[in-house]
């Protein structure tokens, strides 16, 4: 049996935390590259032009790519083969809390959500999602998400006799009321299947993905649905163009005879994670 000492542990969700607030994801900044390239009206060429270079500045002056440093998603696999040395949540949330302060990233997280709204000031807790695997090791996945896209996230839940078109209509009518709101262009992610809960957690989970699905019909399903968001003209930060989403991503599960619900994670044009194995 593999330990992992509390030390490796709350170093790398400390290091990973630093990484996703000021570095984009280098597909993600190819993306909004080729986006750039793309785009033919000039005012959303330029908006373009301006979000890589906010990028470039975050990167080279250590500056946070956005002041919505938003809240803290922590996705584990822990291997059957492995054991933590001390409390994982207790670590973890640490290495949140002084990694926040340390790098004067704006803190976001309140008590609670109706009664007492005080800012608990370190950012904490964070939003831990634990599977077990096999193997010796751990993959920790660290996923920053802003208040402004979050506010955009929809769940539908469909009868099983709904045909893919009316899942599309969903999806596009979704991306298009949102508008500017979540920032776009947009990574999108996509659960269906599983029960309500389940499609939610596999919607966030599918916008990591950066590969097009395995499946061929779901990778179809993947270009179909980014063709129709960006035919909705809705562009960068809503300024009209045909940039509204940069990536679809799906993640499906099984599901109950009587039920299909569909989740949307739309993520804004900065999409912040970043994950080690240890």
């Amino acid at each position: 049996m593999r330990t992992i000492s509390q030390k490796e542990l709350y170093t790398a969700v400390a290091n990973l935390l630093v990484q996703a607030n000021f570095n984009l994801p280098d597909h993600v900044y190819k993306a909004l590259s080729i986006m750039y390239n793309t785009e033919q009206k000039p005012l959303s060429k330029e908006t373009m032009n301006i979000l890589l270079q906010n990028a470039t500045i975050a990167s080279t002056r250590h500056i946070p790519l956005c002041q919505d440093c938003g809240s803290v998603i922590v996705f584990l696999q822990i291997g059957t083969g492995v054991t933590i040395d001390g409390n994982l949540e207790e670590i973890i949330n640490r290495a949140v809390a002084d990694t926040y302060r340390n790098h004067y990233l704006r803190p976001s997280i309140v008590k609670d959500p109706l009664f007492d709204r005080t800012n608990t000031g370190t950012n904490t807790p964070a939003f831990i999602h634990t599977e077990f695997v096999e193997g010796d090791s751990v993959v920790i996945t660290v996923y920053i998400k802003g208040g402004g896209s979050e506010n955009m996230s929809s769940l539908k839940m469909f009868t099983p006799t709904a045909d893919i078109e009316e899942i599309i209509d969903y999806i596009v009518a979704t991306v298009k009321q949102a508008g500017p709101n979540p920032c776009p262009p947009l990574f999108l992610g996509i659960g269906i299947g599983g029960t309500a809960d389940v499609a939610m957690l596999n919607a966030k989970k599918a916008v990591l993905h950066k590969e097009p699905h395995l499946k061929e019909e779901y990778r179809k399903l993947e270009e179909i649905i980014l063709q129709r968001c960006n035919n909705t003209g809705v562009g960068p930060l809503g300024f009209g163009g045909n940039n509204t989403v940069a990536m679809v991503r799906i993640k499906e599960a099984p599901t109950h005879i009587a039920t299909l619900p569909v989740a949307l994670n739309l993520n804004c044009h900065s999409l912040r994670y970043r994950s080690i194995i240890l």
